[in-house]
């Protein structure tokens, strides 16, 4: 027996041509090789700002004067603020900032033209949701000279920073939950809901695709199991091992990097449960697609980069354009780092999430009826 050893074109050619025809037929992947790079080019292109600008505002301001409008107009020339609301009350104010409904309040006493003309000198009050200081550090970093200098134009004067100006005038920002800027107290609550997503998800969604690929489908079919049996059984193993993450990153949270907890624990276990059983539905459906491990792997990772990008975790979600924030609001990792963060750093109530934990359990019907379907007609 012989062996030719000698490089043919024709047969390196045959192998190609092999290769050419899997790719054509493993869609998901070679989608996968088209889209990923689009997706990263479009979201880091388009949607990732790190100066975010448009924020909503409150304004607390009971008076109308001429120097009032002119700081308040000089603000929204900035970019920076967005005035969206103008509460009657303090109290109707930290309401509003602590549910997250605006970043900023902006406080201007009622009797500030009075004081401005006989040579006080009034405070203007600026509460900032310091949650993410990457949100906050430019609006903050501008205002004071901005309103000193707004002033001063109103007066008839030059705009110019002086001694004089800062006598006239003064800025007080109060940072609300994160006075000293510490990334950690923002990216470390984060952070439990991206790793709870990047291992449930993709546990998940292998479940199926391991039974297929061992051969053991038939056997699981043939048990006198409904296909809610099957879905139970399949995730709730996983919602267990969820759980120890869960303690794991709380545990290390605290006492690792000093990350405060002045809410309620059980309200955020509550929310870690609804969440862990959206993000293993969310698996299961991504499985009933997915022919192979290989396949669910990929499809996860198609859904896990969007939505770490435009969900608030890496970049300030108010300084993305509009459809961005559209695209991230149809992520649960959107609205669990919402609640995580405010129950975590705020102490927030249910009252103050009802809007995010209910968009979670719809989150839960539909990838639960979702997957029902998909079970019956791809595998019956």
């Amino acid at each position: 027996m012989s062996f030719d050893f000698a490089f043919s074109l024709a047969r390196l050619g045959a192998i190609l041509a092999k290769e050419f025809v899997q790719m054509r037929r493993d869609r998901i992947t070679f989608a996968m090789m088209l889209g990923v790079p689009i997706m990263q080019l479009v979201l880091f292109g388009f949607a990732i700002n790190n100066d975010p600008k448009g924020l909503p505002s409150a304004l607390l301001a009971l008076g109308n004067d001429r120097y009032t409008r002119a700081i308040v107009t000089a603000l929204e020339t900035t970019g920076y603020y967005r005035f969206v609301a103008r509460p009657a009350s303090e109290a109707e104010a930290d309401d509003m900032i602590a549910s997250g409904r605006v970043a900023f309040v902006v406080t201007i006493p009622s009797d500030l033209a009075a004081r401005v003309d006989r040579g006080d000198r009034p405070v203007i009050l600026i509460d900032a949701d310091a949650t993410d200081p990457a949100v906050a550090s430019g609006a903050i970093g501008t205002l004071g000279t901005v309103a000193r200098n707004a002033l001063a134009r109103e007066r008839g004067e030059e705009a110019s920073i002086s001694s004089e100006e800062e006598r006239r005038l003064s800025v007080v920002v109060h940072r609300r939950y994160n006075p000293e800027g510490i990334s950690q107290y923002n990216v470390v609550p984060g952070l439990l809901g991206v790793i709870l997503q990047m291992t449930m998800v993709m546990m998940t969604s292998m479940a199926l695709t391991r039974e297929t690929e061992r051969g053991t489908m038939e056997n699981l079919l043939a048990m006198p199991a409904t296909p809610m049996e099957i879905m139970l059984g399949k995730i709730l193993p996983y919602l267990g091992v969820g759980g120890v993450q869960v303690v794991v990153v709380l545990v290390m949270a605290k006492f690792a990097f000093g990350v405060p907890f002045v809410g309620s624990l059980t309200l955020l276990l509550v929310s870690v449960l609804t969440f862990v059983t959206a993000l293993v539905l969310l698996g299961y459906f991504i499985s009933t697609f997915a022919r192979t491990q290989m396949q669910a792997m990929q499809l996860t990772f198609f859904f896990f980069l969007p939505s770490i990008m435009l969900s608030g975790f890496m970049f300030p979600f108010s300084g993305m354009p509009g459809w961005a924030r559209s695209i991230g609001e149809i992520f649960p990792l959107t609205h669990f780092l919402r609640v995580v963060r405010a129950v975590m750093l705020k102490g927030a109530d249910m009252t103050a999430i009802a809007g995010e934990y209910g968009v979670l359990c719809l989150f839960i019907l539909l990838f639960a009826g979702i997957a029902l379907a998909r079970f019956r007609r791809t595998l019956d």
